[in-house]
């Protein structure tokens, strides 16, 4: 067999601030591995900071709504930290540290938390922050008129809270989850007014309310964002270091969908920081003086080709291996990340808590493997255009895709050297509402991403069966994978306190994984973004690897 290649990487040491990777995660949830010290603030400034100025932010996309409870955009990872606070926050270790709560019991069998609140925060309207806030913030995220897509996934071990006096809430669990502190900590989960949550929740994708060190000013929808500074602001989280309002009067984000005009616009001075540089000006940018670059891992789930399990032709693992076999990951990676996507073979990010390193190089590119596992499959035949047949059937499976003007340049790179084996890889552009259609109905043979969470109950979102998309959930297990073996794992490793048993459990789900292939890993989700040098004091959040700006300033 040959071993799969690995790119080569020129990026900046991964972040592991936060290796909790997940959602709902479950009993295990910490911070990953590597030097949380990154996320401390950016460093280096020639005078003491200097309050006012505007901060112009170039963003790829529009999360469509700001309300983090009802999205799962990952732009809310910056931007709900702009508008709103956490229960919880991590520290610079990864681990669960006081914000708007100031700490907390757990009962003995895991399954009530007491939260002793802080006291003197309020939200922007006013609205004091105390146990019945916090309570029903808990209520609206699972309520099912939010329609939230990850917040009430990530709590859903929640059943009720009872109100002990103002600043202290009990909440009862369903049954032990570890991970429930490291979720409280995520951007989706931050506090909004529950004044607005009950009187005017209409207004809540416009215009949340936070308790926040800015305040959403107007919102354009696919154009721009304006925030303000709130200047009561004064209950920031330790790791920041900065105690009071925000420096910056303003921060303006604009919705800049191309890639090549929001690196342009960066180094030509339009925009101060700009998200998801384009790999191929990445050189560029780390080679310019003027401009700081951040490559950060994003714990979680790394990006991957997922396999619907449970249907032909991949409810056969033999098929599964084939397809993994035949792909050449680095070299694709190679083409399409410039050197800047770090291949991976396994189905966790590096940074995230209880990686197992000896899960890597199982997973190989091997043409002649892809060829024979196909022969013991059954599809031995070959059609004039040279695709496996069996039965009479072409081996075709389909990959819907977003919408656009040209196919995406990976997928078209996985489309022929699968070919070579003899799948027939058809990629089927699709506008986004039918896109969504499907991915929920399971109508498609293949779909990718990736999934981020401070935690590494990730497993159990994407692959526990309970996760499975039904008329009665928004489950994330996008393979549809069903195993007994690996639910058993995964339930257990939830309810297990951080530690050895917890290390050993999630070992055994990142191995069990590896023989069922539920998907063909690609590489790490990294973070990058870049912002000029005159910006100070960026802090890199505990929990996503993405600017917080509550102490950032303009030095010009």
């Amino acid at each position: 067999m040959t071993a799969r290649r690995r790119s080569p990487t020129r990026r900046a040491a991964p972040l592991t601030a936060v290796a909790v990777s997940a959602v709902l995660v479950l009993a295990t949830a910490c911070g990953a591995g590597g030097d949380s010290r990154a996320a401390s603030p950016t460093t280096g400034a020639s005078r003491a900071p200097v309050a006012g100025g505007t901060l112009r932010f170039s963003v790829s996309g529009d999360p469509l709504c700001l309300d983090g409870h009802a999205i799962s955009s990952g732009l809310n990872q910056f931007l709900g930290r702009i508008i709103t606070d956490t229960v919880t926050t991590l520290d610079r270790r990864g681990r669960p540290a006081p914000y708007l709560a100031e700490s907390w019991d757990i009962s003995p069998d895991g399954t009530t938390y007491t939260f002793h609140l802080r006291k003197g925060v309020t939200f922007s309207d006013g609205t004091p922050w105390n146990a019945e806030a916090f309570q029903v913030n808990l209520e609206h995220m699972r309520d099912p008129a939010t329609k939230s897509p990850l917040a009430a996934a990530y709590i859903a071990p929640y059943e009720s809270s009872r109100i002990i006096d103002e600043y202290t809430l009990e909440v009862h669990l369903a049954y032990p989850y570890t991970p429930f502190l490291y979720v409280l900590a995520q951007a989706w989960l931050g506090m909004e007014s529950p004044k607005q949550i009950r009187e005017a929740p209409e207004t809540m994708c416009d215009k949340p309310i936070g308790t926040g060190p800015f305040v959403v000013e107007s919102y354009a929808r696919n154009q721009r964002i304006t925030y303000v500074r709130r200047d009561d602001y004064n209950w920031a989280p330790s790791w920041l270091k900065h105690k009071g309002p925000a420096y910056l009067d303003r921060i303006e984000v604009t919705i800049v969908p191309e890639a090549l005009i929001r690196y342009q616009s960066l180094v030509s001075g339009q925009y101060d920081i700009t998200d998801l540089v384009p790999p191929q000006n990445a050189a560029a940018v780390e080679a310019n003086p003027n401009l700081v670059f951040k490559n950060l891992t994003r714990p979680g789930h790394p990006n991957a080709v997922w396999f619907n399990t449970s249907r032909p032709p991949f409810d056969d693992v033999r098929v599964r291996r084939a397809f993994v076999a035949a792909t050449d990951v680095a070299a694709i990676a190679q083409s399409v990340g410039f050197g800047y996507y770090p291949v991976k073979d396994n189905y966790l990010a590096s940074n995230s808590k209880y990686y197992d390193p000896t899960t890597e190089g199982v997973l190989r590119y091997d043409p002649a493997l892809a060829n024979r596992l196909l022969d013991e499959a059954g599809w031995t035949g070959r059609d004039s255009a040279g695709y496996r047949t069996k039965n009479g059937r072409r081996l075709t499976v389909e990959l819907p895709t977003n919408e656009s003007a040209t196919p995406s340049p990976q997928l078209v790179q996985l489309q022929g050297q699968v070919k070579k084996v003899g799948f027939e890889l058809k990629i089927v552009q699709l506008p986004p509402a039918q896109l969504t259609e499907r991915r929920y109905s399971g109508d498609y043979d293949l779909t990718s991403g990736y999934w981020h969470t401070n935690t590494t109950d990730v497993l159990y979102i994407r692959y526990h069966s309970s996760e499975i998309p039904s008329a009665e959930r928004i489950g994330q297990n996008a393979s549809y994978l069903r195993d007994a073996e690996l639910d058993a794992i995964l339930e257990k490793a939830r309810a297990t306190p951080d530690g050895p048993e917890a290390a050993a459990l999630y070992s055994r789900a990142q191995h069990r994984l590896l023989e069922l292939v539920p998907a063909l890993p690609l590489w790490e989700a990294n973070a990058q973004w870049a912002y000029h040098t005159y910006v100070k004091d960026i802090a890199v959040d505990t929990s996503h690897p993405q600017p917080v700006f509550t102490a950032a300033w303009l030095d010009k």
